[in-house]
């Protein structure tokens, strides 16, 4: 990426990642939507700190890939990534 001013830099940040992820706004309705799923639940209350954030960033995974690009492996990666270090500490 072409070195420009700081504000250009961050709108060609920005448009990459709505190509990838598909529009900031989409992405947060969703994302929030599937984290509300999972707070409602009685259990939530029991998981540690590490499987509650685990969990969440899994909800905004899926998010960026239901309304981005789905071929984007990255996304796939990170999803298992974080389920690989909540299995680690356990």
């Amino acid at each position: 990426m072409k070195k420009t001013n700081g504000k250009s830099e961050v709108r060609d940040t920005l448009n990459q990642r709505d190509k990838l992820y598909g529009g900031f706004a989409n992405v947060a309705e969703t994302s929030q939507s599937l984290k509300d799923v999972l707070r409602e639940h009685a259990n939530y209350e029991n998981l540690n700190p590490m499987q509650k954030e685990a969990l969440e960033m899994v909800q905004h995974k899926i998010a960026r890939i239901v309304n981005g690009d789905p071929n984007y492996k990255d996304n796939w990666v990170d999803i298992a990534g974080y389920a690989t270090l909540v299995a680690d500490a356990l």
